[in-house]
C-alpha cells in the first residue's frame, strides 16, 4: 500500500515543508528542500557504491542533520538501518556490524581514531563514510558524506520497497548476554509514527528540541515532528543550561527528555531565570520517574508531561500517560495516577498475565503482554528467542505490571528484577517509590543482595537531597511502615550519584555486580 514506508512518509514531510525550516543545529539551518536534496544526492551516491535493496547501513552518529538526511536516504535505497550507541564498548559494536553483516559504516569524524581502529574486525564493511566538516579530518580511504553530495546529482528514482520489508536493525541493551537485534519493518515504523501523532499531542508547527541520542528513542519521533511541518531543532549533547539557552532561543514547544534530565533541570540553579513559556510539552520515559520528584516538575513547569511506555520490539509506546491526565483532583487517586504508565495506546491491546499465561484479576500484578501493528518482525537469526517473545501474536515484554479498573497500568518491574526474600516476592521499583517519598531523598535504586538464608535480601542505594541527612535505620522503618518487614531494605547505601547507563537509565547491572560478581547463580 502507498504511504507506509518510511520513504514515502519523508517525500510527504519534504514536499509539504517547501522553504520552511526542517532541522537546525546551532547557526545552521536546513529547510526541508535542502533535507530532501541531500537526501536525493546521498541515494545516488549510494547507488553507485552498489548498495542494493535489503543491505545493512551502520551509523555511528553524533546528533546532527546529516542522520537525518542519511534516514531518508537509507530509506529510498531500501536498505536497511542499523543505529548504534557510540557510548557501548568496541566488542560490542563489532558483534553488532559483524552480526548484521553491515556493508556500510556512516560514522561521525569524532569517531574517526575508533572506526580506523575497529575497522580490520569488522568482516563485511567495505564502504566507510565519514560526516566531517574539514576533508582533512577523514581517514584515508574512507569517503566524505558532504562530498559525496556535492559530487552526485539528486537520484530520480528510489527502489521500490513493499511495507513489510525490514526497514531498521535496533540492538538491545545487552544486560544479559549478547544484545538482540530487533528487525523492524517499514509498516511496524508507519504504526510507530501514528500512534506517535495520535497520542503525544504533536501539532503543527512544533519546535521540538532533541536533546537525546537520536540513534534511540528521540529519532522515533522525527518524522512525526517533521510531518506536521515542524523544527527539529538538534543538541549534541543534554545539558540542563544548555536545554534551557535552547528552548528560550528557539522558542522550543517540546522536547523528549528521560527521568534523570528532569531531575538535572529542576535542580538547576539557573531554571527560573530562563524564558520556558512557549514549552507545552515534555515526553519522558524510558525509566521509573520518581513520583514526588513529577509533582515537583508539575509545580515548576505546569502541566505538560506526557509519559510513555514502549519497548524496542514494539516502539515506541504501548502506554500513555497524556498531559491532561496528570491533573487529579482527589490526593489519593493522584497518587495511583501518577505512578502509573497510563492506559494502553490506540490500537494497542494490553493483557496481564501469570506464568502459564492466565489473565491475572484486576488488581494483581501479572507479566505485560501485547498486541499491536508496530511490533517487530522478530529478533535476527535468532528464531528461539523470537518465539519466546512473540506467542500466539502477543508480544511478551518481561515487564509486571498492576492494572487498575479505569485501565491504568502500574508497571512493577522487569520480571528480571524481582527480588525473591525467603519465598516473597518483592518488586523493587514499588520500594522506591516509597523511599523517594522521603523528604530527604532524591533518588533511589532498590536491588537484591545474596543472603545465605533468605536467597536475597532487598538492598537500597539512596542519593539524598542537597542539605539532608538522615539515616540508612530510618529508611527503613519509613518503607517498613508502608510496605511491610519484606519490603523493607536490610542495608542502605549513600551515594552522590546513580550509575546511569549511555541512555540515562539506572545502571542495575552495575550496582548489581558489585555483590553478585563470582557467584554462579545471580539470584
Amino acid at each position: 500500500m502507498p504511504g507506509l514506508t518510511i520513504s514515502d512518509l519523508y517525500a510527504r514531510a519534504v514536499l509539504h515543508g517547501g522553504d520552511r525550516v526542517a532541522l537546525v543545529q546551532g547557526a545552521r539551518r536546513v529547510t526541508y528542500r535542502e533535507l530532501g536534496h541531500d537526501a536525493a544526492c546521498v541515494l545516488g551516491a549510494l547507488q553507485a557504491l552498489g548498495v542494493g535493496r535489503g543491505e545493512r547501513i551502520a551509523f555511528a552518529m553524533a546528533n546532527c542533520p546529516e542522520y537525518v538526511v542519511c534516514e531518508y536516504a537509507v530509506a529510498m535505497a531500501g536498505a536497511v538501518r542499523v543505529p548504534l550507541a557510540v557510548l557501548l564498548g568496541d566488542e560490542d559494536l563489532v558483534y553488532m556490524m559483524n552480526f548484521a553483516r553491515c556493508t556500510t559504516l556512516v560514522y561521525h569524524a569524532k569517531f574517526a581514531r575508533r572506526v580506523q581502529a575497529l575497522a580490520p574486525r569488522l568482516e563485511t564493511v567495505r564502504n566507510f563514510v565519514c560526516v566531517a566538516d574539514d576533508p582533512s579530518d577523514v581517514p584515508p580511504g574512507h569517503l566524505r558524506l558532504q562530498s559525496l553530495i556535492a559530487d552526485h546529482a539528486p537520484a530520480r528514482r528510489s527502489v521500490a520497497v513493499d511495507a513489510d520489508d525490514l526497514a531498521a536493525i535496533y540492538f538491545t541493551g545487552g544486560t544479559t548476554g549478547r544484545p538482540k537485534g530487533v528487525m523492524l519493518s517499514h509498516r511496524a515504523w508507519f504504526h510507530t509514527y501514528y500512534v506517535e501523532l495520535l497520542e503525544f499531542g504533536i501539532g503543527y508547527d512544533e519546535v521540538f528540541v532533541f536533546a537525546t541520542p537520536i540513534t534511540h528513542a528521540s529519532g522515533c519521533l522525527i518524522l512525526p515532528v517533521l510531518l506536521r511541518q515542524g523544527r527539529c531543532v538538534i543538541l549534541g549533547h543534554f545539558e540542563a543550561g544548555l536545554l534551557l539557552d535552547t528552548i528560550a532561543r528557539e522558542r522550543a514547544t517540546m522536547t523528549l527528555l528521560v527521568p534523570t534530565m528532569i531531575y538535572m533541570l529542576l535542580d538547576h540553579p539557573g531554571r527560573d531565570r530562563h524564558d520556558r513559556r512557549s514549552l507545552r510539552n515534555v515526553l519522558y520515559g524510558a525509566a521509573a520517574i520518581a513520583p514526588e520528584r513529577l509533582k515537583e516538575a508539575l509545580a515548576a513547569f505546569g502541566p505538560i508531561f506526557t509519559q510513555f511506555f514502549g519497548q524496542t520490539e514494539a516502539p515506541m509506546a504501548l502506554t500513555v500517560l497524556p498531559r491532561e491526565a496528570h491533573l487529579v483532583a482527589d490526593a489519593d487517586r493522584e497518587a495511583q495516577v501518577l505512578t502509573s504508565a497510563g492506559r494502553a495506546t490506540y490500537p494497542t491491546e494490553i493483557r496481564l498475565v501469570d506464568d502459564e499465561g492466565r489473565d491475572v484479576p484486576r488488581g494483581e500484578a501479572g507479566e505485560v503482554i501485547a498486541r499491536a501493528p508496530n511490533m517487530m518482525s522478530g529478533y535476527l537469526d535468532d528464531p528461539e528467542a523470537t518465539a519466546r517473545a512473540i506467542r500466539d501474536g502477543w508480544l511478551h515484554t518481561g515487564d509486571v505490571a498492576r492494572m487498575d479498573d479505569e485501565g491504568f497500568i502500574t508497571i512493577v518491574d522487569r520480571k528480571k528484577d524481582m527480588i525473591v526474600s525467603g519465598g516473597f516476592n518483592v518488586f523493587p521499583r514499588e520500594v522506591e517509590q516509597v523511599l523517594q517519598e522521603h523528604p530527604a531523598v532524591s533518588q533511589a535504586v532498590v536491588f537484591g543482595v545474596p543472603h545465605e538464608k533468605w536467597g536475597e535480601a532487598v538492598s537500597a542505594l539512596v542519593v539524598l537531597r542537597a542539605g539532608e541527612v538522615v539515616s540508612g535505620e530510618a529508611l527503613r522503618e519509613f518503607v517498613k511502615a508502608r510496605k511491610g518487614a519484606v519490603a523493607a531494605p536490610r542495608s542502605v547505601e549513600f551515594a552522590a550519584e546513580v550509575p546511569l547507563t549511555n541512555l540515562g537509565k539506572v545502571d542495575r547491572k552495575a550496582i548489581r555486580a558489585r555483590h553478585w560478581d563470582g557467584r554462579v547463580r545471580q539470584v
